[in-house]
């Protein structure tokens, strides 16, 4: 293997990696399966790849190529070279809008090419759920299509030509050839011109076998595609490659057709109280020619509930339904899309179906309800316990007609077997993705889980269907095609293989001669995970630190780029490495003691864990809800201990009382710090001398407000409404503009405010994962903030991280604690207690306009709704989100040397362009310290707190 990393090393561009934690990060996928490959390549371009397949060829070692790695079947996985080609070969090359087609490198993620077309007013039809991270390399592999596939049929449709490396590395270009240009192509001595007679000869002695078992459905992505071969007189080895999964050849480039971007969409979401009921409404649906109809059950609504990002959008809901059908129509016109909803909505009355209809037209409202349709795998799998929706009978698709039938079949199969499942997706082609709850770390629910796949698979195919229909084949379904259709069809798809791949180098183990299903999954029998003592508590994360782990399913929601937060580190690099996934899984496996030489406290672990911002981003934004800060701090505790306190972590951890020296010598600490060699000093132990700390300024927020009381514990007598400002160590030593500003704002509106004794909130030493010395801090806390809670006072603070470790991790240290649920309960933003005294705000006429940016914190506990109707409570105001993510400086990360660069990195990414795009007079408001300390060094404009913007427009 040392020569095969040598010489790969020697003719690669890009990155070669055969270490054990890479080949453990690529072990995965979306699916249920784990094989570690013999070594990752993350290619620049073809001939890197091309590079990978001589060398794997003449060391007989099987390859495989993948884009994103979301695969549900195993595609994505093997014991082979694997090729990633999301990082670097992703490139939009050419965009035609006169003849409506665009080349593209196959790492390009469908969403970013959406962007780059919408322009032209144009689109790629296939609209996959996971398109902001999907690769059009993936989706061509997959044959994907999508919940508009009723219009836009699937990928093979889409596809005009393919560049493409055979298995022997030689190129070819597949694309629609005449009759002359065949003969021509197959007259040659190459690999190529072997393939094109061998798949003429193939597709004509089975021409009437594909009539007889090729199912009559749309979404029949099973097996080879047998079936295009001269369909209409056209030749197109595309055709071929389109579905392969990888077994095939590997795809360089591709020429796509587009369609024209619908000028505008409409949504009716159709409630009913039986999810057999919204099937039986199915035909009469379809017949209303809608562009898409989706269906969610009950149990993606309930966990849909229990997310706090995804809750907020279930804006679409009326009532308690166990089943909503989600109709989507086109239009050119409101007039248009208004029409189609009233001939559904009197056609649904007139036949009985439902108990309500909501119709949508604001595009936010349709966002948010398509939003969660796409996000119904990820909820599902966030159902905690070793039972959990699995895929592996999620893909089988009927005909329309028969869809109601078929699930009634497929249930009664469930609940024979002593499970259920859950229900949802592309209702308008026959297609329900079915996810029934198993366990796979024992035998009994292994042996189901077969037994399942057996019956259904006999159901698919006396109803004429597709046991593959959008998912693929993979390590699930290869294993059942010869069932499916039937041994001729089966030894002629082992021709298509032989043909394309004779050495059988190529993604082997899909598709044909595959393992049983049973095989290579990720959990088993034999499965255990070491239990380690924790400091949190994660009796609501799984009942432990390695369950809570174990929620990370790989559907890389976390690999999206340039929207939302998470994952601030990935979006930078569009490394695995730097993904939650990557993250998750590497602590996974080392939890399990399968990374051979690396524990859980080895330093190549604690690299991996490294460029984790800590932004929470993951905790709301993956419908999972994994929450990677928190893992984090959890795992640099064990490391720490294991390897000893670094002097930085502690200079950092201790923060507040740094702080208290530096206002106690200010302004000379000031002028002290921003001295050379202090910056030098400073630099030995790993802080940048790029940066400016923040000022400490002498006259501290506890010495300008002697009239807010404080220290005081007990709330007054004077009847008026009060509140306890929470002054964080920001606020009192840096910043006390920021509490001068609030207690203004707050008394202005009536409210009598007191700042109580408290120590630290404890959130500096929990971002190093100095636990211990948090917990003491969190339980001083308690203590005194306890009385005040009791007496039905809010605990308001302004600084995000702060105040929400009163809401969060206080209840992860004491989880028992009555007290620390309720100084928790009653721990509030400003911006979430203002609405509540809003009557008696008065501002000054003034117009402006605000751009705000909201702490990571802050959008992963609440959203950004608080805040922007906190400013909106000033009519004059006329407020814009930045719409970025993290704004890179996360605390400390962005003061630590190793990590500056990329800090500037991440706010380059979009905060930073955002900011200077504004005109001068717009005010810039941001509401965490750190996020205005890196928007002016980032920027050079100086951002202020939204409550000090807000002050300012008073009356």
């Amino acid at each position: 293997m040392s020569n095969i990393v040598d010489e790969l090393r020697d003719k690669i561009r890009g990155e070669v990696r055969f270490d054990q934690i890479s080949r453990a990060l690529y072990s995965t996928d979306a699916s249920i399966y784990q094989i570690e490959p013999v070594g990752v390549v993350v290619p620049r371009d073809a001939d890197d790849i091309q590079a990978v397949l001589e060398v794997a060829g003449r060391n007989q070692t099987p390859v495989l190529v993948r884009g994103g790695g979301t695969s549900l079947s195993g595609q994505s996985v093997g014991e082979a070279i694997l090729m990633d080609c999301s990082k670097y070969f992703n490139n939009v090359l050419e965009i035609n809008s006169e003849e409506r087609w665009v080349r593209v490198q196959p790492g390009v993620v469908l969403d970013h090419l959406n962007k780059a077309l919408e322009p032209h007013g144009l689109w790629f039809g296939p609209d996959v759920a996971p398109s902001n991270r999907a690769t059009l390399g993936g989706m061509m592999g997959n044959n994907s299509a999508g919940m508009r596939s009723i219009v836009y049929g699937k990928t093979i449709d889409h596809v005009i030509s393919q560049n493409v490396l055979l298995s022997d590395g030689t190129r070819a270009v597949f694309e629609a050839l005449d009759e002359p240009a065949f003969q021509a192509k197959t007259r040659l001595a190459t690999l190529e011109a072997q393939i094109y007679r061998e798949i003429e000869r193939i597709a004509e002695a089975n021409r009437a076998e594909v009539e007889a078992r090729f199912p009559k459905v749309l979404r029949r992505v099973g097996g080879y595609n047998l079936d295009a071969w001269g369909r209409n007189g056209v030749r197109n080895m595309a055709h071929m490659a389109i579905g392969s999964e990888g077994t095939l050849v590997a795809v360089t480039e591709a020429k796509l057709k587009l369609v024209p971007r619908p000028k505008m969409t409409s949504l009716s979401i159709i409630h009913f109280s039986d999810m057999f009921a919204a099937l039986d409404a199915m035909v009469d649906v379809v017949s209303c020619s809608p562009t898409s109809v989706e269906l969610i059950d009950r149990l993606v609504l309930d966990m849909t509930r229990q997310s706090p990002e995804y809750a907020r959008k279930l804006t679409f809901v009326e009532g308690d339904p166990n089943a909503l059908l989600i109709v989507e129509f086109f239009g050119a016109s409101v007039d248009e899309l208004k029409a189609q909803q009233a001939s559904l909505e009197a056609k649904m009355r007139n036949a009985g179906h439902g108990y309500a209809m909501v119709h949508l037209l604001d595009r936010t409202a349709i966002a948010n309800c398509i939003t969660i349709r796409k996000q119904g795998q990820g909820l599902l799998n966030g159902i905690k316990g070793d039972a959990r929706p699995i895929a592996f009978v999620e893909d089988c698709a009927v005909p329309v007609a028969k869809l109601a039938s078929f699930i009634r079949t497929f249930a009664k199969i469930l609940e024979d077997n002593g499970t259920s499942g859950a229900f949802y997706a592309h209702a308008s082609v026959g297609l329900l993705h079915v996810r029934p709850l198993i366990n796979l770390k024992n035998a009994e629910g292994i042996q189901r889980m077969y037994q399942i796949a057996q019956q259904a698979s006999d159901l698919v195919l006396e109803y004429g269907g597709s046991f593959s229909s959008e998912h693929g084949d993979g390590l699930t379904r290869s294993c059942f095609n010869e069932k499916m259709f039937g041994p001729q069809l089966y030894q002629a798809f082992r021709d298509v293989k032989s043909a394309f791949d004779p050495g059988k180098l190529m993604n082997p183990g899909k598709i044909v001669d595959a393992p049983a299903m049973t095989e290579n999954l990720r959990y088993g029998t034999n499965y255990r995970s070491a239990e380690f003592k924790t400091v949190f508590d994660y009796t609501h994360d799984g009942g432990s630190w390695a369950r809570a782990i174990e929620a990370c399913n790989g559907m890389g929601e976390c690999r999206k780029i340039g929207d939302g937060t998470m994952c601030p580190s990935f979006q930078a690099t569009r490394d695995e490495t730097h993904s939650t996934r990557g993250r998750a899984n590497v602590l996974r496996l080392a939890m399990t003691g399968r990374l051979p030489g690396e524990s859980l406290t080895s330093r190549r672990v604690y690299d991996v864990l490294d460029l984790c911002l800590e932004c929470k981003g993951c905790k709301a934004e993956c419908s999972t809800n994994v929450d990677m800060a928190k893992y984090k701090y959890e795992f640099l505790h064990n490391y720490y201990a294991a390897n000893g306190k670094p002097l930085r972590a502690r200079l950092f951890g201790n923060i507040h009382y740094l702080s208290k020296l530096g206002s106690a010598f200010a302004p000379l600490s000031n002028w002290t710090l921003g001295l050379a060699p202090t910056k030098w000093v400073l630099s030995q132990v790993g802080i940048t001398p790029s940066r400016n700390l923040p000022p400490f300024v002498r006259d501290t927020f506890e010495s300008r407000m002697p009239a807010l009381h404080i220290g005081r514990q007990a709330p007054a007598a004077s009847g008026a409404p009060q509140v306890a400002l929470f002054v964080d160590t920001y606020m009192n030593h840096n910043y006390p503009s920021i509490g001068v500003a609030a207690a203004k704002v707050l008394q202005s509106a009536g409210v009598e405010v007191f700042a109580p004794q408290r120590p630290c909130c404890g959130r500096p030493f929990i971002s190093k994962g100095l636990l211990d010395e948090a917990k003491s801090l969190a339980a001083r806390n308690i203590e005194l903030l306890a009385p005040i809670a009791r007496a039905g006072i809010p605990i308001v603070g302004a600084e995000p991280s702060c105040l929400l470790t009163l809401r969060e991790e206080y209840v992860d240290f004491f989880p028992d604690s009555a007290d620390a649920k309720l100084v928790a309960s009653k721990a509030m933003l400003l911006e979430e207690f203002l609405p509540s005294v809003k009557d008696k705000l008065k501002f000054a006429p003034d117009k402006k306009n605000v751009l705000i940016h909201g702490h990571c914190h802050q959008k992963a506990a609440c959203g950004m709704g608080p805040v922007t109707g906190a400013l909106k409570l000033n009519p004059g105001f006329a407020v814009t989100e930045s719409g970025a993510g993290c704004c890179g400086m996360a605390g400390a990360f962005g003061f630590e040397s190793e990590h500056y660069e990329l800090s500037m990195k991440v706010g380059e990414d979009r905060l930073f362009p955002k900011v200077r795009a504004q005109s001068p007079d717009t005010e810039i408001a941001v509401s965490g310290v750190s996020c205005r300390q890196q928007v002016e060094h980032g920027t050079g404009r100086k951002p202020k707190h939204w409550i000090e913007v807000m002050a300012e427009s008073l009356a």
